[in-house]
């Protein structure tokens, strides 16, 4: 199993010190990996299934956010949980993606893209709520044709992105191309997942059939896309505080990363129990 480590900027901090400090503890203590999550925009009123998002809450870039994460660590993998993709140019979030990863080494792999689910969002963006799906569907497949493509560029006529010939360097540092993992609550997640994605990692307060059902339908999905279902990762959340037999039981159900949110303390127990390592703050 493969643990992740969340930051929140909204709670933990946006403060230099505070997250050099808390990326190099994860570090320390054998995370895989530390997942930022992304809200470009807020405003009075938001609401995130039952509860209302305090419009003044800092959420800080997401990729800026992992420069600088990346700058401070050495081995740490770096992820989004979620980047609301539709809200996204692809052409310029190509080049920043490639960028990250090479001056990381390689470690900007564990993007994870998902829609947004505030319509006051979108509307500030210029996006349309309701065909944020598609164009999801053509970012990803424009991000992977630029970094893929070579010097004499590619084409792709869509309905919200057009290219001619266009070419985007760097490429990410020594793979042809970034992995794409989906996330999401939604059924309509896990087809994408399957369709498009490396990996999937849905959130939600889902129960344990809809959760199967989801995992089952991205696999179907990707057979159906003629694609590898057996190399789809499967992430999902878990508590800071859970013990080796529910980790046994996400394993049984094909997870492969569990991502978890805590404090230094708290990492540091996680570290001694899951990872094999004594790590004190």
């Amino acid at each position: 199993m493969k643990y992740g480590i969340a930051y929140n900027t909204a709670l933990h901090g946006l403060g230099a010190e505070q997250v050099v400090t808390f990326a190099r503890h994860a570090e320390a203590c054998g995370f895989e990996s530390l997942f930022v999550p992304e809200h470009p925009v807020l405003y009075p009123g938001a609401m995130v299934g039952p509860y209302e998002i305090p419009p003044s809450m800092p959420y800080a870039d997401p990729l800026d956010l992992l420069s600088f994460v990346a700058a401070s660590t050495r081995r740490i993998l770096l992820g989004t949980g979620v980047l609301l993709l539709p809200y996204h140019h692809p052409v310029h979030l190509a080049k920043r993606l490639s960028t990250i990863d090479v001056l990381s080494g390689g470690r900007m792999r564990l993007l994870t893209v998902g829609l947004g689910s505030l319509p006051g969002e979108a509307h500030a963006l210029g996006v349309d709520f309701a065909s944020r799906g598609r164009r999801a569907d053509e970012a990803i497949d424009v991000l992977r044709l630029l970094w893929t493509g070579g010097e004499e560029g590619v084409s792709f006529d869509g309905e919200f992105f057009s290219l001619d010939r266009a070419c985007s360097f760097p490429k990410p540092y020594g793979v042809p191309s970034l992995p794409v993992h989906v996330g999401g609550s939604s059924r309509a997640a896990a087809r994408r997942a399957g369709r498009r994605g490396d990996g999937f990692f849905p959130g939600g307060a889902l129960g344990p059939e809809e959760r199967a059902l989801q995992w089952e339908l991205a696999r179907s999905a990707a057979a159906e896309a003629g694609r590898d279902p057996g190399a789809l990762e499967y992430t999902r959340w878990g508590a800071i505080d859970m013990d080796s037999e529910r980790v046994e039981e996400l394993a049984a159900q094909g997870v492969t990363r569990i991502v978890v949110s805590g404090g230094l303390d708290q990492m540091s127990a996680f570290a001694e129990a899951h990872c094999g390592r004594s790590t004190t703050v």
